[in-house]
């Protein structure tokens, strides 16, 4: 696979000699590099909003915060900054803390046919909704609980480029030289008195335990796709059991995450179809020793088929979620051969222990079955001339029987102030990762925010 990602970068370099023409993509395209008359070199805008999310189970009130951001884009000839930051105070899971948040922070050059980016970067790759097996690159705080599922993307530290090869192709490069993995709060979780979960095991902040990634992009009239490499340690890790404890009588586990790496060869498509449009995502995840460690999936094939249209006003999007592990082997439950035994009785708990942590990671990676099946779907429509958004995202998962609904009301009060009130629901059976994260996530949420 090393000489697999040679030759992608090395293509990727030589078609961007051939080509020419414009810029980076959404971020920079908001962002003017012509300092002409009538073009101001700085724009800022932000909010302060205050949001409550509760309900739950566990907690009454999950998370209460305000919080300020500043936004601020500023271009002078071909160079620009960009920069988010955020501050927040509040209670977060019966916690007080402040936080300043860079969102994003970079600095970059910009010319007709090369753009180049340095600091922390949010990359969303992939054309379907929610649900992008190729989207390696960035992590999400999946416990920050808010109207906007977006708040949950945090950034990396990056150098991205960009080549405009013509003007239907692009090219991305991202390089990142230290890992930054996802915040999973499974401490909150009740899993019994015998599992705790410790400090994560990360990396060291070394280059040789940086990221690589690249991307084709094609963009014609008729379909929009693109071919896609990763080279990294995954932001979505598991967990491996750092230490168990005897000194009770009976064992206590003492988890950790625990990071792997990871290959990734991916493709996604997007066709326009009269009033439908057909998207597709797919992704090859290659993966070495996951029978070694536990916190290690097997290689898989990820993929996702959606159709998105426009019916009586109402935006649908429905969409079928598949996995398929490529050397799936089944878990064997162990078996006490000689109960009288106490170092058989030792050996069988030492089993145990394995099978059951080994299992945890089978569902966090939905690797339960040789195959998975899922499926959503998305509902919005705007009334009230604008003023009002309604939505409802729906998910069900087939193999491991795990269901999410979340519906949520936006009332754009003023052109400076919106309202929003929602739920989220998740069920699932004992022991499934819904089943644990349903009495925290469960709830309802209000936000009110004012945006300058």
């Amino acid at each position: 696979m090393k000489r697999f990602a040679s030759i992608f970068f090395v293509a990727c370099l030589s078609v961007s000699h051939l080509f020419s023409q414009s810029l980076f993509e959404s971020a920079l395209d908001s962002v003017s590099t012509d300092n002409g008359e009538g073009t101001s070199p700085i724009s800022m805008n932000g909010y302060t909003r205050g949001s409550v999310f509760g309900g739950g189970k566990t907690y009454d009130l999950a998370t209460t915060f305000a919080e300020f951001a500043l936004q601020t884009n500023l271009t002078k000839g071909k160079t620009l900054l960009n920069s988010d930051i955020r501050f927040r105070t509040g209670v977060f899971f019966n916690q007080n803390e402040q936080h300043v948040q860079f969102k994003e922070l970079y600095a970059g050059y910009s010319d007709d046919i090369f753009s180049v980016m340095l600091g922390n970067q949010i990359v969303s790759w992939g054309r379907t909704d929610g649900f992008n097996p190729t989207n390696n690159i960035t992590p999400n705080d999946y416990f920050f609980l808010t109207a906007d599922p977006d708040d949950q993307k945090l950034s990396n530290f990056m150098l991205r480029s960009k080549i405009r090869a013509s003007q239907f192709i692009d090219i991305e490069l991202i390089g990142i030289p230290f890992y930054i993995p996802s915040n999973y709060r499974y401490d909150l979780f009740d899993m019994g008195p015998n599992v705790t979960f410790g400090p994560g095991v990360y990396p060291e902040k070394k280059l040789k335990n940086g990221a690589l990634a690249g991307r084709v992009n094609f963009d014609l009239p008729q379909i929009g796709w693109s071919l896609s490499y990763f080279n990294g340690y995954d932001p979505y890790h598991g967990f491996d059991v750092q230490d168990v404890d005897f000194s009770t009588g009976n064992p206590i586990l003492t988890n950790v995450a625990a990071a792997y790496r990871k290959q990734t060869i991916g493709a996604d498509f997007a066709i326009p179809i009269q009033n439908f449009i057909i998207r597709g995502e797919m992704a090859y995840n290659i993966t070495d020793n996951p029978d070694n460690k536990m916190y290690i999936p097997a290689s898989d094939f990820s993929y996702v088929g959606g159709l998105e249209t426009n019916l009586s006003g109402f935006t649908i999007i429905a969409q079928y979620i598949g996995k398929a592990v490529s050397d799936f082997k089944e878990l064997t439950v162990p078996v006490l051969a000689d109960p009288t035994n106490p170092m058989a009785q030792m050996e069988y708990a030492g089993q145990m222990i394995d099978y059951e942590n080994r299992l945890f990671n089978r569902k966090i990676f939905n690797q339960q079955e040789k195959t998975n099946h899922a499926a959503s779907l998305t509902l919005t429509k705007s009334f009230g001339y604008d003023a009002w958004n309604a939505e409802l995202t729906a998910f069900h998962n087939f193999t491991s029987k795990e269901s999410l609904i979340r519906p949520k009301l936006t009332w754009k009060i003023n052109d400076s102030l919106a309202t929003a009130i929602g739920g989220n629901y998740m069920k699932g059976e004992d022991k499934t990762m819904f089943g644990y994260a349903s009495k925290i996530m469960n709830g309802a949420f209000l936000e009110l925010k004012a945006t300058f």
